[in-house]
């Protein structure tokens, strides 16, 4: 029975929970201003609980008189003024310090009520927002005056108690602007967070367009120049003219996503602002095509890699290729792609001349007066924001190599 009578009281106790948390939900969920008239009418009611007379503050120990006209109106005065002490902070205080003090001076009966001014005073330090310091100044010059007042009626109270009391106020005042401050920091600390969210959303776009940009219309440049080497064969003009026009497809297409990610807003934004990659051997035959021999060698299969982890491969490729035709036109470049569970391997090999001449200068520096810095940097940081690893450098023989390590599971 004593374990039916535990389990019973830990149900009820734990329905009243859900309970005040569903209350809770409810008033927050309401408007600041009708939270704030609530809130008014409640101790309004209140004030008129006799039982709650007991926990009302009192301060001057003048002579009590009984309840008139009088200490209603100005109860009334000290609880309705929490209807606007969100919107008119200072104008609540002041109404109700006002009636706080003139109650007191009057000997009113005690009443619940007189804790509206400690609401109010927490309410300016909480929500004021212009002249701060002169309503704190205008409320100690009221302060003076009160204590003053209360001195000349007779009140026994003597100057440390007049002391405690305005820290007791100061405190309540205190207590709002704490939490105004913390709140201020949090709105600062969202505002930051929010702005590094939209210079690395415009960091990550400015890769996309430098890659989209960069890459085909290299493409499209090699493939015209050639063109006009082939009129003789008309066939051999057909098929670089098709080739000049998927590539420019290709270039409409992924520049129409970045264009929709920059306009979307609210609901209209993809909930995936990562465009999905291209398949590095549809990319390596469109280079094929411009008259750069490369080699493909593909280990293993990735099933599982993530879009980012694929996206950053394939612009490795991308910008590893649209500078091997830039700068090194004509040399033969082989592309391996090793996959793992955990990782996929880049490389992109490019051979030097037989004389060993080096292109690697412009290939190091993803070509200067084109990628403004954004080449082999960027790629550098696409696969660092993954967790992976990138190195590139000269090779041997002249050329130059390139080599990501990426995360099968990267989503940056």
């Amino acid at each position: 029975m004593r374990d039916g009578g535990a389990f019973a009281r830990a149900r009820l106790v734990a329905a009243a929970t859900v309970r005040l948390r569903s209350l809770w939900c409810w008033w927050s969920s309401r408007s600041t201003a009708t939270r704030d008239g609530e809130l008014a009418l409640v101790f309004t009611l209140l004030s008129f609980a006799a039982p709650l007379s007991q926990v009302a503050p009192q301060f001057g120990d003048l002579p009590t008189r009984p309840a008139s006209v009088a200490s209603v109106l100005l109860t009334l005065g000290m609880t309705l003024p929490m209807a606007v002490r969100t919107r008119w902070p200072a104008a609540c205080l002041a109404l109700a310090g006002t009636s706080f003090a003139v109650y007191a001076c009057l000997g009113c009966p005690p009443s619940f009520g007189s804790l509206g001014l400690y609401i109010a005073l927490y309410s300016a330090g909480a929500h004021q927002n212009r002249l701060r310091r002169v309503v704190a100044a205008v409320a100690t010059a009221g302060y003076l005056v009160f204590a003053i007042a209360l001195h000349e009626l007779g009140s026994p109270a003597g100057l440390t108690d007049y002391l405690l009391f305005y820290i007791v106020l100061g405190v309540a005042f205190g207590l709002g602007a704490m939490v105004r401050g913390r709140k201020a920091r949090e709105a600062e600390r969202r505002y930051l967070f929010a702005q590094a969210a939209i210079a690395a959303e415009r960091s990550r776009l400015a890769r996309e367009l430098h890659d989209v940009v960069t890459h085909h219309v290299t493409a499209m440049v090699v493939q015209s120049g050639a063109a006009q080497y082939l009129t003789e064969s008309p066939e051999s003009v057909t098929e670089a003219l098709g080739a000049i026009n998927g590539t420019g497809r290709r270039a409409l297409a992924e520049l129409r996503f970045l264009l929709g990610v920059l306009e979307a807003t609210g609901e209209s934004a993809p909930s995936d602002l990562t465009p999905m990659p291209g398949r590095v051997p549809d990319l390596v035959e469109q280079i094929r095509t411009a008259g750069q021999p490369i080699e493909l060698v593909e280990d293993g299969e990735q099933e599982d890699m993530a879009i980012g982890a694929q996206l950053t491969a394939y612009r490795v490729v991308q910008e590893s290729l649209t500078n091997a035709v830039k700068y090194a036109a004509g040399r033969r470049t082989l592309v391996r792609l090793a996959h793992t569970p955990d990782w996929t391997d880049v490389e992109v090999t490019t051979a030097g001349t037989p004389g060993g001449a080096p292109a690697s200068s412009a290939l190091r520096d993803g070509g200067p007066d084109v990628s403004g810095g954004r080449g082999l940097a960027g790629l550098r940081e696409r696969v660092e924001m993954l967790g992976g690893e990138f190195t590139a450098g000269p090779g041997p023989d002249g050329g130059f190599h390139v080599h990501a390590r990426i995360p099968a599971g990267g989503t940056a």
